[in-house]
């Protein structure tokens, strides 16, 4: 089997995944969640490159890209805030302590 570009990366992709899944089967701090999220999201991103230069419409996976890009960092602004906040009130982020916690 010849390692072509396109195969190399979606070994890459496939790696991505692996270790983004793993770490949120791992952590239970919720700003490392978050970090595993980016991880997961950045893995689709060069999917989504991947298919579109697989498919010939790369300009479409790029902008599909740029989407999710976007939509990414909203995401994880707002969940970084949630930390944060979660962080200030309960005074911890571990997540087995916050989902023990009532009212």
């Amino acid at each position: 089997m010849t390692l072509t570009p396109l195969n190399a990366v979606l070994m890459g992709v496939v790696l991505l995944l692996m270790v983004g899944f793993y770490g949120l089967l791992i952590t239970r701090n919720l700003i490392k969640i978050v970090l595993v999220l980016q991880i997961l999201v950045k893995a689709v991103i060069v999917a989504l490159v991947l298919a579109g230069k697989a498919s010939g419409n790369l300009g479409l996976g790029q902008s599909l890209a740029a989407t999710v890009i976007v939509a990414d960092t909203i995401v994880a602004v707002v969940a970084l805030a949630l930390a944060v906040q979660v962080r200030k009130r309960v005074g911890t982020l571990d997540l087995t302590k916050i989902s023990s916690l009532r009212g």
